[in-house]
């Protein structure tokens, strides 16, 4: 079964003013879009420094709260699946899916050529032969083959135009695929992490940008994590 998977990651909250990466307690990844004018008029971030980057998206304090290994576990991600993380950013998630389908295939993905040239280096670094870092645009992830699992984490709020963005990746998903999405909820506490409340999207929200890109809704889990959502889509 093809799986799509899409996670939007953030630290603390911050403002369209943001700070620097030194500060890595502030901000939130893009995941690859951050440079985007999105529909709620918010210009994200760059990465022009992954490794200052890498401390923030790395961290403890977001493995805490964002348990990537309990989200790659609950996909039941098969052994030979091909997968592809859109908005890699430093690689938190590609690296793991790389060790869940140790024989198939994860393609990293993000706008950013430093990234990717960064998270290219990490795959090697660390062993990661069924890991490739690929260089997409805004509007299609440039995937060079159709594949049974997308993951974007915490991404889909920088999207310009996220209806034309996923009826792109439609064209690139293999028979039976899912679209996984994790976003920060509306009703977080004030101290939770994520993007400010103004760019927060409802399950709603994204569901009718995905039913209008051709996907419906088949899973919302408000439970696996503290802060945000789980939304699971399957092509119309």
């Amino acid at each position: 079964m093809a799986t799509l998977v899409l996670c939007l990651s953030c630290t603390k909250r911050e403002t369209s003013a943001d700070v620097p990466p030194s500060h890595p307690e502030h901000g939130h990844h893009g995941h690859g879009h951050g440079a985007e004018l999105n529909e709620h008029g918010y210009k994200g971030h760059t990465f022009e420094d992954p490794q200052a980057w890498t401390e923030r998206f790395e961290s403890p304090e977001r493995a805490a709260w964002q348990r990537p290994d309990e989200v790659i576990a609950s996909l039941a991600v098969a052994a030979d699946a091909k997968i592809a993380d859109l908005g890699a950013g430093t690689g938190y998630f590609a690296v793991r899916f790389a060790a869940a389908a140790p024989q198939g295939q994860v393609y990293a993905v993000d706008i950013e050529p430093k990234m990717v040239e960064w998270l290219a280096q990490r795959a090697t670094d660390e062993g990661h032969a069924n890991l490739e870092a690929v260089l997409g645009e805004a509007d299609e992830p440039k995937l060079p083959e159709p594949v049974d699992l997308v993951f974007m984490c915490n991404v889909f709020h920088h999207l310009a135009q996220p209806q034309a963005y996923f009826q792109a990746v439609a064209k690139q998903l293999r028979p039976g695929a899912r679209v996984i999405i994790v976003d920060f909820r509306k009703d977080a506490p004030e101290h939770a992490p994520g993007p400010p409340q103004a760019m927060r999207m409802s399950p709603e929200q994204i569901s009718e940008h995905m039913q209008a890109a051709g996907f419906r809704l088949a899973r919302n889990d408000l439970e696996l994590l503290e802060y945000q959502y789980v939304l699971e889509f399957v092509p119309a």
